[in-house]
């Protein structure tokens, strides 16, 4: 099968949900001709709702690009899952500052934000909507329900694996969801599909939750690679590994050793690093034997405002040619802070690779949070192959890019950020050994940027990580992981709505949850140090 095959499936069929909003208002009405109870009759349907369930972190609603959106209360293009992850992970952060005044926008860079914010009720909202996807596929695919459908067989075995994709996809959600916002409502395919009201359940709770529905799935799910695009044991294993390593964040407990285990489970599932570290944001990375884990992207089949749209097009602006990056058009969105910059001891990309700044015309200080060419931009995710053709969209507005979800290079340095922290099973010496192999590949296969035993810390790791995972959406979390995000332990231009940056309370190290939602949920709780309205 190619790339695109599982995104294919939705031409034959879309089950849509609609949601206004998250606590007690859902109308789950199919929003085309087939019903549910039919649909799940006929196991040709499986896989392509299965597909629904993964095109929901990229599409935005039921036509795409725009028209029936899955979600109200804000512009389609704005409510794209990845679009409004991107925001939560990197407008808040050093990495990316926004010239655009579209409502509340500013705020996120400006860590100002509070529980009216549109953009962060539409990040919440669109993780109860995947949420509530996950969960009537689970519901319509039970032991019971997939006899009396007559499910068996070789069939009955796919039906069992989707089922284990599908708990996956759920708790990928959940842990985005108590990152972003802590103690959040909990639902599963066991509640009843009624108005009601969801209680919360803590933080440290969901995270038994999800780290039991990854462990249970285990045996379910296929072997590493067996079909781009779809989650199999590596996912799982990469995204307890995660897991893990923020647990300190979110249970209190240190969860390293844990964090050790599952990373040597994802590097000996036959993964290996990109040899060339720009290939993997181009139109063709799905050849990557690098992505564990990816969010797809066709052209033709996958159009939307937000996903990899968003990420081609927003960061080119100024004197960037919009046709060396494969689009129409540059959105003039995104710049960097000095702060981001000066991770690198040379920003020209000659020796560091991952250093993709576009400095032509382009200032080093953001003096105007509203002018493109104050800070400097950032030229990573392209709409043209390895070989220079463009993406599939003759009209160069939609890219094939695929988005690297997890990859390789992130467990490597999960391994020596764990073994740094105390855990055990593994050792110094092979953690330094896996930083230096993503830090070859960084200098295009030269050893000349390899560090010392003495110069591995976690503060370098931390900045590791930012020099390798510019705009892949972990800034925000890494920040938090090391004490960094609030408070004045490290300023970044326009922190706090000020231009060389201020401290900022604790509190912003949590989002809080949308008043539209505690209004509508009296049994909620809002998070310290916001208002419920």
């Amino acid at each position: 099968m190619t790339k695109r095959s599982l995104i294919y499936l939705l031409t034959i069929i879309v089950i849509g949900i609609s949601v206004s909003v998250t606590s007690c208002k859902k109308d789950l009405t199919p929003k085309n001709a087939i019903i549910t109870a039919d649909a799940y009759k006929n196991f040709a349907n499986y896989k392509p709702i299965l597909a629904k369930l993964y095109s929901s972190f990229a599409l935005s609603g039921q036509q795409g690009p725009a028209g029936k959106p899955d979600i109200s209360g804000i512009d389609e293009g704005f409510s794209n899952y990845l679009r409004e992850y991107f925001n939560m992970q990197e407008l808040t952060t050093d990495e990316a500052a926004i010239v655009w005044n579209d409502g509340t926008i500013h705020n996120l860079h400006n860590m100002n934000w509070n529980s009216q914010n549109e953009f962060i009720t539409a990040m919440y909202n669109r993780i109860f909507y995947i949420i509530s996807l996950d969960n009537e596929f689970l519901r319509q695919t039970t032991d019971d329900k997939l006899a009396s459908n007559g499910i068996t067989g070789d069939n009955l075995t796919q039906a069992k694996q989707f089922r284990a994709e599908a708990r996956f996809l759920r708790a990928l959600t959940y842990w985005h969801a108590i990152d972003l916002f802590g103690s959040v409502p909990f639902i599963t395919e066991t509640d009843k599909v009624e108005v009601f009201f969801p209680k919360q359940k803590s933080r440290a709770d969901i995270f038994k939750y999800i780290e039991s529905e990854l462990q249970a799935i285990d045996g379910d799910l296929g072997a590493p690679k067996f079909e781009y695009g779809r989650v199999d044991k590596a996912a799982a294993y990469m995204l307890l590994a995660k897991l893990y390593i923020n647990a300190k964040v979110y249970t209190g407990t240190d969860r390293s050793s844990d964090a050790i285990k599952y990373v040597n489970k994802v590097l000996s599932a036959g993964y290996s690093l990109e040899p060339h570290f720009k290939n993997l944001f181009l139109a063709d990375n799905n050849n990557s034997n690098e992505i564990i884990f990816p969010i797809t992207f066709d052209g033709l089949h996958t159009q939307s405002y937000g996903g990899m749209t968003y990420l081609v097009h927003a960061p080119v602006g100024g004197k960037m040619v919009p046709a060396d990056f494969g689009i129409n058009g540059g959105w003039a969105g995104f710049r960097t802070t000095k702060q981001y910059v000066s991770l690198f001891t040379d920003n020209s990309g000659n020796t560091d690779k991952r250093a993709v700044f576009f400095t032509d015309g382009q200032n080093l200080e953001i003096n105007d949070e509203y002018a493109f060419g104050d800070g400097y931009a950032i030229q990573k995710f392209r709409n043209v192959t390895s070989d220079g053709k463009v993406g599939s969209d003759p009209s160069g507005n939609f890219p094939d890019t695929d988005f690297p979800m997890f990859r390789l290079a992130d467990a490597y340095l999960i391994y020596a950020e764990a073994v740094l922290r105390g855990g055990s099973g593994g050792d110094l010496g092979t953690a330094l050994t896996y930083v230096n192999k993503v830090r070859t590949r960084a200098y295009d296969g030269s050893t000349t940027g390899n560090i010392k035993a003495a110069d591995l810390n976690l503060n370098f790791i931390l900045d590791e990580r930012g020099r390798e995972f510019l705009f892949e959406m972990h800034r925000r979390t890494d920040l938090i992981r090391f004490g960094k995000f609030t408070g004045d332990s490290y300023i970044w231009a326009w922190k706090g709505g000020v231009k060389d940056g201020i401290s900022v309370a604790d509190n912003f190290n949590l989002m809080p949850i949308p008043s539209t939602d505690i209004v509508n949920n009296p049994t909620l709780v809002q998070n310290p140090g916001y208002s419920k309205n």
